[in-house]
């Protein structure tokens, strides 16, 4: 769903740009109550990760494929905020690096991709796991159910944003019914890439996922003929739950993302993906421009003068999530510096004093 330049005209980009802009904004202080000591490394690394997934196209219908736009997974993973931040991190680096959206639309894709499934998915999913029996089982199900919408409220973001700036004229009926289709399909994919993602990682740390804070099934216990929750653990005893160190899971999760990216991807398949099947269909990509960055040595995930195919794009893949997980990182630990360094401001012990007794 990545928008090149010349779909949405100059001032519809504009004003995307700026609601980008103040979501950002307001992201990054979000993220700085979000993060933590423990999840600011996570949170690159999910950067990272999607990144890496979005290099998998997967089929949905004929000559039509799909990717993980993976709002719902970052925002389940982390934190909405931090979500937000993480897939702007990644569609700034395909922008910039990958000739993969157009700069003049970043505004249009971090609106579409990055804020609108992120708080479609989040809010989802926080009803659900309000209905829903208390446990691992139902963040699972909840963060399916949160992905499979997130991926058709894309679509119809785009669609109202196409209404609103479009630059062909193409009956805005038949881009919405061909766009909302296709990516009910894709939406599929999303909710199996990301309830998989989520249960494997609760699975092993269910401290580190945002998305289940405060859903643990109290323990209980029998007095005098009534269950009464039982008394909660000593905070200190938690990390010993855990059956995966923090190191351990960072370290996993990189060298898969790498691997995704560096071999599986050379196996993704290489028809369109949903907007641009709907593009060529409908007539939407007569007006689309060269991308600013088509010269890039790594234009189109492949790394230029590398002539075999698969070393190329196994390279580009390589070194996209290196830097995406670079960059992510250094957002993440800035924030989490900032959030330590407000906790123990001045203003934070005025009117402190210590008397002796």
């Amino acid at each position: 769903m990545h928008v090149p330049d010349g779909f949405i005209n100059a001032p519809t980009s504009a004003v995307t740009a700026v609601v980008a802009a103040g979501a950002i904004a307001v992201s990054l202080r979000g993220a700085r109550r979000e993060l933590d000591e423990r999840t600011a490394p996570l949170a690159g690394l999910v950067a990272a990760f999607i990144f890496a997934v979005q290099m998998l196209n997967f089929p949905v219908a004929a000559g039509t494929s799909g990717h993980l736009l993976g709002g719902a997974l970052a925002a389940i993973l982390v934190g909405p905020c931090t979500g937000v931040l993480c897939v702007s991190v990644v569609l700034l680096m395909q922008g910039i690096l990958f000739a993969d959206g157009g700069l003049t639309a970043l505004g249009v894709n971090i609106t579409d991709m990055a804020i609108v499934t992120t708080v479609v998915s989040y809010a989802l999913f926080r009803a659900l796991v309000k209905v829903l029996p208390r446990g691992r089982r139902s963040v699972t199900v909840a963060s399916f159910v949160a992905a499979l919408v997130s991926v058709p409220a894309a679509a119809v973001a785009f669609t109202v944003i196409y209404a609103i700036g479009g630059t062909t004229d193409v009956s805005i009926g038949k881009v919405a019914t061909a766009m909302i289709g296709v990516h009910v399909l894709i939406g599929i994919g999303e909710a199996v890439i990301t309830a998989l993602t989520v249960g494997a990682v609760i699975a092993v740390r269910p401290d580190l996922v945002h998305g289940a804070r405060g859903l643990e099934q109290r323990l209980k216990l029998r007095v005098n003929g009534e269950l009464v929750d039982a008394p909660s653990a000593p905070a200190a005893a938690a990390p010993v739950a855990a059956r995966t160190s923090r190191r351990t899971l960072w370290v996993s999760g990189l060298v898969t993302s790498l691997v995704l990216a560096g071999f599986v991807s050379y196996y993704a398949s290489s028809s369109p993906d949903g907007l641009e099947k709907v593009a060529a269909d409908h007539g939407i990509d007569r007006k689309a421009e060269q991308h600013t960055n088509a010269d890039s040595p790594l234009a189109d995930y492949g790394v230029k003068d590398v002539q075999d195919a698969r070393l190329s794009g196994g390279l580009a893949g390589v070194i996209g999530v290196g830097v995406t997980v670079v960059a992510g990182s250094a957002v993440f630990w800035t924030l989490r510096r900032r959030r330590a360094a407000d906790d123990v401001s001045p203003a934070s012990t005025t009117g402190t004093t210590v008397e002796n007794v």
